[in-house]
């Protein structure tokens, strides 16, 4: 049994442990170099029973992984972090979501879903600018100026994807 298939194994013998340890045995696993390590973070946040201290250590070392994923693991990684940022049960941990999909912005289906919760009202400001902070993030592309110039009548981010638009040297309409 490798490091990693032991400490999922400790992992899932504290399933009704505290927090905490479970907390410590996901910190080890940060530090193990396994192409399982992603997909079994992935299981944390599908996991509707999992604990938001959980997610969001989660959320950060997939954020960290980003760049050694496989290629074909890349879409679900966003994907689940995207389903975390628009789950109302924990506005902490939707910030945090919304934050690292920048760095997830050239999977597609990422820009429409964060620019949905940068023009969705009812969402709080910090989500909606964390959020809009992601999409920035993508830089000039096609897709990243027409949601931006979608976003310049919004009264509370107007002003912002203006600024953005004007510091990439784009006309806010065409």
């Amino acid at each position: 049994m490798d490091d990693l298939e032991r400490l999922i194994d400790d992992y899932r013998r504290r399933a009704s442990s505290s927090v905490a340890s479970r907390l410590d045995v996901l910190m080890a696993i940060e530090q193990v170099r396994d192409p399982g390590v992603a997909p079994f973070l992935v299981t944390l946040l599908e996991d509707h029973r999992e604990s938001d201290e959980v997610k969001a250590l989660a959320v950060q070392q997939l954020r960290c992984r980003v760049e050694r994923l496989h290629p074909h693991e890349v879409a679900r990684v966003a994907n689940a972090i995207g389903n975390v940022m628009v789950d109302p049960s924990s506005p902490q941990l939707q910030l945090q979501a919304a934050l690292a999909l920048g760095e997830f912005t050239k999977v597609a289906g990422v820009l429409r879903r964060l620019n949905h919760v940068c023009l969705a009202q009812d969402e709080s400001i910090d989500l909606r600018y964390a959020a809009f902070t992601s999409l920035e993030r993508a830089g000039p592309t096609a897709e990243s100026i027409a949601l931006l110039r979608q976003m310049t009548g919004d009264e509370t981010l107007g002003r912002s994807a203006r600024s953005v638009l004007s510091a990439w040297h784009v006309e806010r309409s065409q």
